[in-house]
């Protein structure tokens, strides 16, 4: 059965562990085409749309990222570990034998069809690529295995940080991990969907809490393209705006030099409505030598710390906007004080743009 049947027909309840509403009604692709063009033509250059609303992300990587090994018993009785010490978490399975190899389906594919005492697998690791050599274990008449664990999509919900007036987006402020090896996950393609929070974990000292939104994985909710996963955040373009941005009044973008300690808000949806909270920008360190944690903030608005406790995963990519400018968007939370955390320089994010 296809993956795309799978993200058809899929319905699923995700915990936001990306350290990742509305209804939208199709009338023709063309209608789709100029909403597009109207919600971003008359927007300048040098101006952004603040986001704060959450979506759900899909992510497919590129190749089948192997996350361990493990021993397998052997129609012989005993157990074997073939990739032991020849592969690495984190590696990238690109091919087998003389097959090419995109994700789990074909590697299982592949796999199943051996009938040879020797295999060659084609890996990526970091950006060289190397072949190594394995010999698989018969398990059954006809049936081996390589002992290799392997994750070939990433899910979860996020925050979007802003809009450019070429539809480009930019959200979480951080890139999606891959939670077995922490390793910023290589992207092929990715997709935004819509999603609606349902439920709210609320943070407390030494558990950061999350949000819970459903996420239905079809065409028609669809909002958008992720064509980058980098450590300054995701990046794409959002075909339906108007589904998405419901306020579209741009601002400016600060510079850090301009962002100073002392009050500023953060714009997110804890209810299903975009909201602006009151927190206090504690420290601005232009020169952090962590991209994501230029700017520290507490939270001081009651209503969110009643609702949250302050920041929660699912987040991240929260605007933050101070004296009418964008000047960053929240990254992490504080394990241990939930009413703080830090925040990406929205200058960081608009880099990676260019």
């Amino acid at each position: 059965m296809s993956r795309y049947w799978y993200r058809r027909c899929l319905i699923i309840m995700l915990t936001a562990a990306l350290s990742v509403g509305g209804v939208y009604c199709f009338t023709d692709y063309q209608n789709v085409i100029d909403q597009t063009e109207v919600s971003t033509k008359a927007m300048q250059e040098d101006l952004l749309i603040p986001g704060g609303m959450p979506v759900g992300i899909y992510l497919e990587t590129d190749g089948v990222m192997i996350l361990g090994t493990e021993a397998i018993t052997a129609v012989d009785g005993l157990n074997y570990e073939p990739a032991n010490l020849l592969v690495k978490a984190g590696d990238y399975i690109v091919g087998i034998n003389d097959d090419a190899v995109a994700n789990k389906k074909e590697l299982i594919a592949a796999v199943k069809g051996l009938n040879a005492d020797q295999v060659v697998l084609h890996l990526r690791r970091d950006e060289e690529y190397i072949d190594i050599k394995i010999k698989p274990v018969q398990c059954e008449e006809n049936e081996y295995k390589l002992g290799i664990w392997v994750r070939d999509n990433a899910q979860g919900l996020g925050t979007v940080t802003f809009l450019t007036g070429n539809s480009e987006y930019g959200a979480l402020g951080h890139g999606i991990h891959d939670t077995n090896t922490n390793k910023l996950i290589e992207l092929s393609e990715g997709t935004l969907y819509e999603t609606s929070i349902r439920d709210i974990q609320r943070g407390e000292n030494g558990n950061p809490g999350g949000m819970e939104g459903i996420i239905v994985y079809n065409n028609y909710n669809i909002l958008g393209t992720i064509t980058q996963n980098t450590d300054v955040g995701i990046f794409g373009t959002v075909d339906k705006i108007d589904s998405l941005f419901a306020d579209q009044t741009p601002v400016a973008a600060a510079d850090k030099e301009e962002i100073e300690k002392g009050p500023a808000v953060i714009r997110c949806s804890i209810d299903d409505k975009v909201k602006e909270y009151e927190i206090i920008i504690t420290q601005v360190d232009v020169k952090s030598k962590d991209a994501n944690k230029g700017i520290e903030i507490e939270v001081t608005d009651a209503e969110l710390l009643e609702l949250t406790g302050g920041i929660v995963q699912g987040m991240s990519g929260s605007p933050i906007i101070q004296n009418g400018k964008l000047v960053g968007a929240v990254t992490h939370v504080f394990v241990q004080d939930s009413t703080k955390g830090y925040g990406i320089f929205i200058e960081n994010m608009l880099e990676q743009l260019k």
